[in-house]
């Protein structure tokens, strides 16, 4: 009688466990569908679902806007953007200025301004050479920039005596003439000591 008492018990824990442990998963299913849903939301705001069509038209938004803008170089460090939009006023209305800053948050020595007209454009190249915080700005027309097409720079080696493992090192001026140091004696003489199989 008593070993039926403890198997009633123990059914029913399972049972308390068992529903406990089917509430707690279907908190998680809910929880990974709210999830999915704010995940998906956000992806739609930030654009990063693109169709080839939608990348297509930023693609043709981003060249339009510009041949609106110029590329402004040799721009002082204490220039502030609205210093610049005054001094290209005169070519046309401003819709924006970026002055470029590292991850530091220091000016880059350059800046972008954006016009409401293309027209202005031409105006504002006008502007070449001339004189900002008493720099030499130089003014030219802002190209659009193509994915993909970054120019390739091929690494240089940071040792200058390691870009070229075809050819064997110079030997030393004392291999040949004799040695003016006694019998003996040899000049400390040490080249670069690396591992190359290829000499």
């Amino acid at each position: 009688m008593e070993n039926d008492d403890v198997d009633m018990l123990g059914a029913d824990n399972n049972e308390a466990e068992l529903d406990d442990m089917k509430k707690r998963l279907k908190e998680m299913e809910d929880e990974a569908a709210a999830l999915r849903e704010m995940q998906a939301k956000v992806e739609k705001e930030m654009g990063s679902v693109q169709d080839p069509a939608n990348a297509a038209a930023s693609q043709i938004n981003r060249e339009e806007v510009d041949s609106r803008s110029v590329f402004v170089g040799n721009v002082d460090y204490a220039c502030t953007p609205e210093e610049v939009q005054q001094h290209f006023q005169s070519c046309g209305t401003v819709n924006r200025v970026t002055i470029r800053t590292d991850k530091f948050g220091q000016p880059k020595g350059y800046a972008y301004v954006e016009f409401v007209e293309v027209e202005a454009v031409q105006e504002a190249l006008l502007l070449n050479e001339s004189e900002l915080h008493g720099r030499q700005l130089k003014v030219t027309a802002k190209r659009t920039n193509v994915p993909g097409m970054k120019q390739f720079r091929p690494r240089r080696p940071s040792n200058p005596y390691m870009g070229f493992r075809g050819r064997t090192p110079y030997p030393p001026p004392f291999a040949f003439a004799p040695a003016p140091y006694g019998y003996g004696k040899v000049p400390r003489f040490r080249m670069g000591m690396r591992y190359s199989p290829y000499y």
